[in-house]
């Protein structure tokens, strides 16, 4: 149904182009100018946003010549539409990996409460990305808490999860 409707609305961004660009070709032919250039294709202004599994999200700004409104629907099948106006549309997907700031620059560790966070670079000198819980450092081992104040780098999803999943043990339940 939301295909349909977006359709529907891009043809009538299309069609309303075209009659347009009819109507300058008519006034053109009337005063007698030089013949006008054939009918040209819509151009969009396409922002795709990702969201990310650690909460991280970015944006692509792309221009897009629309030639044939089924194929530029199809392109962008695996997004979804969630705002659009006369030459601009904004699409978002939700991406089921860590995002590039966390592979390239992200490290687990904990601050000084004690709570497993990801940092922007080494737990001793960056700024918080993400915090999770809080651990009661008592329980770690030595060479786990050795870990976690040097810094475990992210570099995957699996990762990601695996060094969550295992530190939830460890995790200072709170009292409701």
């Amino acid at each position: 149904m939301r295909a349909a409707l977006v359709f529907i609305l891009l043809l009538g961004l299309l069609v309303g182009k075209v009659v347009q660009e009819h109507e300058q070709v008519q006034a053109m032919q009337l005063s007698d100018e030089a013949p006008a250039v054939a009918e040209q294709p819509l151009e969009l202004t396409v922002h795709l946003k990702r969201v990310y599994l650690d909460g991280e999200e970015s944006e692509e700004v792309v221009k897009e010549l629309v030639f044939a409104l089924e194929d530029f629907w199809a392109k962008y099948e695996s997004w979804q539409l969630v705002d659009m106006d006369e030459d601009r549309l904004i699409f978002k997907k939700k991406v089921d990996d860590i995002s590039p700031l966390l592979k390239m620059n992200g490290y687990f560790g904990i601050t000084n409460d004690g709570t497993l966070s990801i940092f922007n670079g080494k737990p001793e000198e960056s700024d918080v990305i993400q915090s999770f819980f809080q651990i009661d450092v008592k329980k770690l081992e030595s060479s786990q808490h050795m870990r976690l104040m040097q810094g475990i780098p992210v570099k995957s999803k699996e990762e990601y999860a695996k060094v969550v999943e295992s530190m939830k043990k460890y995790s200072i339940k709170k009292a409701k």
